[in-house]
């Protein structure tokens, strides 16, 4: 056993290098993805005092789980709040399995992680894929990067068996980030996209498009409720919904087209007047977005209507008025979805208050929002890919 484990492991090295000098001889395509990647301090920087990461970590543990309800194939994976910043859930890799933590994102089509062959600080600090202690790895020698709003990333694709929860891609094709740059803060290992295959930067089918392919999703949608404050309760589900997250009736807005999860907003308002969005425009909702996204224009205006000042990349206002700051309005639709002050106002690790608002990075002819956590935390949203449409109901 002995003798045949290790060439094994030798036939692995041997398979490896091999595969590591063809990655040299190929040229990495390159994909600008829209959405900026929100840098932000670690777990670790965060909870840097004695001992309070061990203990955070104990009061805290994260296991990978779902729940199956009887009668339907409704998968349903538990998402960690990382102070209503971000959400990450785990998946895992490889035969046997390996574990990742990662961002379920509706802005992005691509899952990747990093690589054992990464390099990079960025890489030396998150989970990387062993491809060698896999069975089920298959190489390739297509390669890809992306630029993100505060990064870029190159890898290659590879192919392994993937699992979310009780579901299961053999075979499916991710990315292996082999060198990251301006990515070392973040608090997830990788990410997993969810929109449209058509805006896949490596070309590989997502995740859930060939899960629905297969058959392995009754339901070709998928569904976040995204909880505040609280570090547990948050989750995304596949295949169904689970009415007991949202009140009342699911609102359907269709998307402007097939192929990228952006709506049309009739208007946005702040005490009955219209203060953007006058002719409508576009919306991406992205849950791989903390804050809400518009142009800087129409973002300082917002700022000016609401006292805010600047502070460094923050717009701030006195926490004594956040209650009596108005509700500002996104009609989609025909239907008014109020973000109130408590929701688009957060506190920095200081204890003071700034906005949710954000100039978008990038610049774009007509107007077009991107409406993130903050919008999501308080409707609860649904993906219906097969009929190319988003359900929005207020969250309990």
């Amino acid at each position: 056993m002995l003798r045949s484990q290790t060439f094994l492991s030798t036939w692995n090295q041997e398979r490896s290098m091999k595969w590591l000098v063809l990655l040299g001889l190929v040229a990495f395509s390159e994909c600008i993805v829209k959405i900026p990647l929100r840098r932000v301090k670690t777990m670790r920087k965060t909870l840097s005092g004695k001992n309070m990461l061990n203990n955070f970590l104990k009061e805290h543990p994260y296991r990978l789980s779902h729940i199956s309800f009887r009668g339907s194939n409704l998968t349903t994976l538990p998402l960690r709040n990382i102070r209503d910043m971000l959400y990450v859930g785990n998946i895992t890799i490889g035969t046997p399995p390996q574990e990742f933590q990662v961002v379920f994102d509706t802005g992005s089509s691509d899952l990747w992680v990093p690589s054992d062959f990464c390099t990079s600080p960025a890489c030396s600090t998150h989970v990387r894929f062993r491809h060698f202690q896999s069975s089920t790895f298959r190489p390739t020698t297509k390669t890809f990067r992306i630029i993100y709003g505060s990064g870029r990333m190159k890898g290659v694709v590879a192919h392994d068996t993937v699992r979310i929860g009780n579901l299961v891609s053999t075979d499916q094709p991710f990315g292996l980030s082999m060198a990251e740059y301006g990515l070392e803060s973040r608090r997830f290992d990788g990410i997993l996209g969810l929109n449209y295959p058509n805006l896949s930067c490596s070309g590989a089918i997502p995740i859930f498009d060939k899960l629905k392919n297969e058959g392995a999703i009754s339901e070709p949608v998928f569904a976040f409720y995204l909880s505040k404050d609280k570090r547990e309760g948050s989750v995304v589900m596949f295949g169904g919904v689970d009415h007991r997250y949202y009140k009342g009736e699911l609102n359907w807005v269709p998307l402007i087209r097939a192929g990228d999860w952006i709506v049309h907003v009739d208007r946005i308002t702040m005490k009955r007047e219209v203060i953007a969005c006058s002719d409508g425009c576009a919306a991406l909702v992205d849950t791989g977005t903390s804050l809400i996204q518009g142009p800087g224009r129409v973002i300082d205006n917002i700022h000016k209507l609401i006292g805010a000042t600047p502070r460094g990349s923050k717009h701030y206002v006195s926490c004594s008025v956040v209650n009596t700051l108005p509700s500002i309005i996104f009609t989609i639709n025909g239907i008014n979805y109020p973000v109130p002050a408590p929701a688009y106002i957060l506190k920095d690790s200081r204890g003071y208050c700034y906005t949710a608002f954000k100039e978008q990075r990038v610049r774009r002819s007509t107007e077009s929002w991107l409406l993130g956590d903050v919008f999501l935390r308080l409707y609860f949203s649904v993906f219906d890919r097969g009929n190319d449409r988003i359900g929005l109901a207020p969250a309990v």
